[in-house]
């Protein structure tokens, strides 16, 4: 029987039915057979070794050949070294019994119950992990194929019960009638998955194995519990070395370190999920937030702000009540049920139903920046990064619907202006439908083909995230990249027939008759609590000079300069800058080195000649001593500095 590949270039290439996807990858080139670690033929990802008339099925089939570059291929090679992890924790403890060893975000985990050869439970710590690396680079050295098997539902049972192993009995038992039970063998190590894998294991070239903790089996705190293994592989030791690099320097980045370092804000048990802000931090967020209403004063946002505390009926009619209620702070009063707002787009749909609107008011833009509290597991809450109370750039506008291209070019242009700014390159998604949604899916297919419509025009691209839109919308997400390559979902755009509908929202059209408003929810910022978490990792903590808390900090070498040193002072804050006067007595040194640890992006040192002749030295967190300079040219220049909103000092 023949079968016909169809090749990524195009080309269709006639095979026969036993030939292997690994023949494939030969007959197109040895460089190609050298890369290769699995196949993807139609929608499955298959084993090289598979005679491909098992998975093509109708005799035609897209085919691929993935090496460590696609992720599929980066997957089936973690996976293929969680076994090689396994294969060497029961070579160093014999007696283990193996649970399940998922791939998962940038490494793997592989989850036991370590015993020795006597079934005597091991605890290990992360002093024992090099030795498991050393039994692994043993296993890789010897090149062991890899092998899949097909067994019998009975046999698989009895041969894992015959081998002591309780947790993949279970999952076999836990098995539909019709799965297929496959294991996989290398060397004297076999172990019950779905697979694929990689040809050998000779084929991992870079892994590190990371951290153990503890984990339930199954999740359920009534089962026994297991150790978990964390490790990590990637296709080279460069590749390898850079993510250990940026998981050390993600480490010394983290905010909820630097937060209380730098002097931004605390954290208290007193008030979970709410951030006590200090000085430093407040004057961070104030920045944000004042650089925000002036870029949306300047594309026609109208600042507004709602009540905290409204009626049950008012999320009721919104659909919150129904779909978002385990995630609002409730409380009863007066027999009445009331909702500590999550969102404003309830309360700005009541602002413009307040008076008759036609259609030269719109777009009409209501922007908001009051606070809005969220009810979050306390096991998810993260420093900054997950909180209970939050404020957000907010806006909705209120659209026609000829008018929504427009719009989103326009939101889409701040979007630019800010990550841009900032030194985020961003990347789109378009959430589209999820399982639970409000209002009529046409109406859902409509949005959703003029959100990519608009992202197209604007010449942008975007990716699908399928299910992931909110409850009354589709959105547009934007994941930002920070200084360590990682990424965080950001800014959203959401398009909304929905709520317009639910609050009977209309306007006058030039024909006179009542026409329904669109309704563009969108945040650029997102949530500033979060931001500035995320932009404290991005900078470690070294803002740039527009944002950091302390601009400039003027040191005196002795007591006869402080009063120059406070005139310095008083110039800069003449010229709005912030600046602070450092005369404690200590050394220069030290104060030196105190203003670089909080991140002071200059340093204005004066003395004798300083005070004289109406200079400053001035020392940069980023260059050094930049050498002497006159007072009212250095203001000038940090003026420019600030206005110009550069990333850098000089």
């Amino acid at each position: 029987m023949s079968l016909m590949l169809q090749l990524p270039d195009g080309a269709v290439r006639e095979v026969e039915a036993g030939t292997t996807a690994r023949d494939v990858a030969a007959s197109i080139g040895p460089r190609l057979l050298r890369d290769a670690l699995v196949a993807r033929v139609g929608e499955r990802v298959c084993d090289l070794s598979r005679p491909l008339g098992d998975v093509v099925e109708g005799g035609r089939a897209p085919f691929a050949v993935l090496t460590a570059k696609d992720a599929d291929g980066l997957f089936v090679y973690r996976h293929t070294t969680t076994h090689v992890m396994a294969q060497a924790v029961r070579r160093l403890y014999p007696g283990t019994r193996l649970a399940i060893g998922p791939v998962i975000e940038n490494g793997f985990y592989y989850d036991m119950d370590v015993r020795d050869a006597a079934g005597e439970p091991v605890r290990l710590t992360a002093e024992d992990l090099p030795a498991i690396e050393a039994e692994m680079a043993k296993i890789v050295a010897a090149d062991y194929p890899v092998a899949r098997e097909v067994w019998s539902r009975d046999e698989a049972r009895a041969r894992f019960l015959a081998d002591g192993e309780p947790f993949k009995v279970e999952i076999v038992d836990a098995l539909p009638p019709e799965a297929e039970v496959t294991v996989y063998r290398q060397g004297d190590f076999h172990d019950l998955c779905r697979g694929p894998h990689l040809p050998s294991t000779g084929r991992i070239r870079a892994f590190k194995l990371l951290s153990v903790a503890g984990a339930y089996w199954r999740g359920d705190e009534r089962r026994p519990m297991l150790q978990r293994l964390y490790g990590t592989a990637f296709a080279t030791e460069a590749e390898l070395k850079h993510y250990l690099w940026v998981q050390e320097e993600a480490k010394k980045r983290d905010h909820r370190r630097l937060g209380p370092e730098l002097g931004l804000f605390l954290l208290k048990d007193e008030a979970p999920g709410f951030p006590f802000w200090l000085p430093r931090g407040w004057t961070v967020y104030r920045a944000l937030e004042e650089w925000s209403r002036a870029l949306q004063a300047t594309a026609g946002y109208q600042e507004v702000q709602t009540p905290i505390l409204m009626r049950s009926h008012l999320w009721e009619r919104s659909g919150h009540w129904d779909l978002f209620r385990e995630n609002m702070f409730t409380l009863e009063r007066d027999e009445e049920q009331f909702a500590v707002k999550p969102m404003n787009c309830p309360a700005h749909c009541l602002l413009f139903a307040s008076e008759t609107r036609s259609y030269r008011d719109l777009p009409l833009r209501f922007s908001e920046y009051q606070q809005l509290t969220r009810y979050e597991r306390s096991g998810t809450l993260h420093g900054l990064l997950r909180v209970r109370g939050m404020h957000q750039d907010d806006a909705h506008l209120f659209v026609a619907p000829e008018q929504i291209g427009a719009e989103i070019r326009g939101v889409l242009g701040l979007v630019d202006t800010v990550y841009g700014t900032l030194g985020m390159p961003y990347g789109i998604r378009l959430a589209t439908r999820p399982e639970r949604f409000l209002g009529d899916p046409a109406r859902w297919d409509r949005a959703e083909a003029d959100l990519g419509e608009a992202v197209r025009a604007a010449g942008q691209a975007f990716t699908l995230s399928p299910g992931e839109g909110a409850f009354y919308g589709p959105k547009l997400e934007f994941h930002v990249t920070d200084a360590l390559g990682r990424q965080w979902q950001c800014a959203t755009v959401q398009l909304d027939w929905n709520l317009p509908e639910r609050f009977d929202l209309s306007y006058v059209g030039a024909d006179g008759r009542a026409h329904r408003p669109v309704m563009i929810h969108r945040a650029i910022l997102g949530s500033l609590e979060r931001f500035v978490g995320i932009l404290i990792e991005h900078f470690a903590g070294a803002f740039p000079t527009w944002l950091a808390p302390v601009q400039a900090v003027v040191l005196p070498l002795a007591d006869r300069h402080t009063e120059y040193a406070r005139r310095v002072g008083e110039a800069l804050a003449a010229a709005g800058l912030r600046g602070e006067v450092d005369a404690r007595p200590e050394k220069i040194r030290y104060r030196i080195r105190q203003a670089q640890v909080q991140q002071v992006p200059y340093m204005l040192i004066v003395g004798d000649r300083e005070a004289e002749q109406g200079t400053v030295a001035v020392r940069s967190r980023r260059g050094g001593e930049l050498g002497p300079e006159g007072l009212e040219g250095f203001v000038a220049a940090l003026r420019r500095e600030v206005a110009e909103k550069a990333r850098e000092p000089r």
